[in-house]
């Protein structure tokens, strides 16, 4: 094995691990409700019915959160953020306390260097369309003054930073449905380079509103299975049509292995690299051949020092899309020839909804605990595998993962051609 394949993070590097895991989603409010609903085959799709002036609306269907956060959150702090700002505090609450910190604002008290990195894509849009609504209504003395703060991209990742006290930086990624992988990448970046020493970090998403719904349909991307909403979003099906879209946020703490170890804590696994390509090809079409996906996680097993013969899963982005899956199954296909039945895909969001810019994070926690529980989660809406994908995909039923060292990737793309994989590892 090569010296820039060998185990372990390369001399004078700081080696990335996870200890705080955070989630709110259509199957449950924390990571514990998630991830037996998912393990279970639950799913959280419905029908979503909006009420339009004079008359009926299109319905949709759509995967709201199971957990409602202005009941999490106190009243005060809820009422000053949008809905995105929301999910992201809560799932960051949780994945804090989980890494050991009881009191969340104790993080930034700890003396330890903390940043965070939340990652949007339509980010505040619900609240810069309930604002404009005002405005033309009731006049602009009655617009919200905090209209700015909450419509900027940034807004969740300024009240995360608020929230634990976060001093060596505060950072926004936007790449589309990448965003919330992306914020791992450079939290990664954060912990190699010594810029942080913790680093609270995902994606958060909160856009189930008639206009970005519609926008989806006139671009022909969502499931038209009405009739059907459990069985609308099938990832890798023969049948699929298009996604159906999620709410929530997933988050991390990604912290130095040495600042974990110093103060004893529990490590979930560890974050061992990082790709980042771009297709220059279409704003809304991967690649052909899923050549930019393949890059990515070419660039992110070699980051992580890792040969594709080591990887035993896949967390795929696989949004239900005709193009979407197919493209992203040949790049899977094109890494992992030489063991490709032996690597175990998961294709998740038939369960929970394609979240968007909280996609790429609520993965990387599905991940993790896949390989810390050595399970692949099912596909609750999964009938038959399209002939042309040669991916060995997990049908309705969990798939243990094999005995020893585990490595698994997780896979992200977005509108404008980004793609964006993660490795990770097994604790041990």
């Amino acid at each position: 094995m090569s010296p820039r394949h060998a185990a372990g993070p390369a001399p004078g590097e700081r080696a990335a691990v996870v200890t705080g895991l955070g989630l709110t989603t259509a199957l449950g409010g924390d990571v514990p409700s998630t991830w037996r609903a998912l393990l279970a085959g639950v799913c959280g799709v419905g029908r979503l019915d909006f009420e339009a002036p004079g008359g009926s609306a299109p319905a949709y269907l759509a995967a709201p959160a199971a957990g409602e956060p202005t009941t999490v959150l106190p009243p005060a702090k809820a009422a000053h953020c949008d809905r995105s700002a929301q999910f992201a505090l809560v799932a960051a609450r949780e994945a804090v306390r989980d890494a050991g910190f009881e009191e969340v604002s104790s993080l930034g008290a700890s003396g330890a260097r903390v940043a965070v990195v939340v990652g949007v894509g339509l980010g505040g849009l619900t609240s810069i369309l309930e604002q404009n609504h005002r405005l033309q209504t009731r006049g602009a003395r009655r617009v919200s003054p905090r209209t700015i703060p909450v419509m900027l991209s940034n807004h969740p990742a300024a009240e995360v930073g608020l929230m634990v006290g976060a001093k060596a930086g505060v950072h926004a990624p936007v790449s589309a449905c990448a965003s919330g992988a992306e914020a791992l990448c450079q939290a990664l970046g954060m912990i190699r380079d010594g810029r942080a020493d913790i680093v609270v970090a995902g994606g958060a998403e909160a856009a189930l509103h008639p206009l970005a719904l519609a926008g989806f349909a006139r671009l022909g991307a969502l499931s038209r299975r009405l009739d059907d909403p459990k069985g609308a979003s099938r990832p890798f099906d023969a049948g699929r049509d298009g996604f159906v879209m999620g709410e929530g946020a997933g988050m991390l703490v990604v912290e130095s292995a040495a600042h974990a170890a110093a103060r004893g804590a529990r490590v979930h696994g560890r974050l061992t690299g990082a790709g980042i390509t771009n297709d220059s090809h279409h704003v809304a079409q991967p690649a052909p051949g899923g050549t930019g996906c393949a890059a990515a996680v070419d660039e992110a097993l070699r980051d992580a020092r890792l040969h594709p013969e080591q990887v035993r899963h896949v967390n795929a982005h696989a949004t239900s899309t005709p193009l979407g899956d197919l493209g992203e199954a040949q790049a899977l296909e094109q890494v992992f020839a030489k063991n490709l039945d032996d690597v175990v895909v998961s294709a998740t969001k038939g369960a929970f909804g394609h979240t968007l810019g909280a996609a790429g994070a609520i993965e990387a926690v599905l991940t993790v605990l896949a390989l810390r529980e050595r399970t692949a989660p099912p596909a609750c809406s999964l009938e038959r595998v399209d002939p042309e994908i040669g991916l060995n995909v997990v049908g309705r039923s969990p798939v243990p993962l094999p005995p020893g060292p585990l490595a698994a990737v997780t896979t992200s793309m977005g509108f404008g051609g980004h793609n964006v994989a993660l490795a990770f590892a097994a604790a041990s």
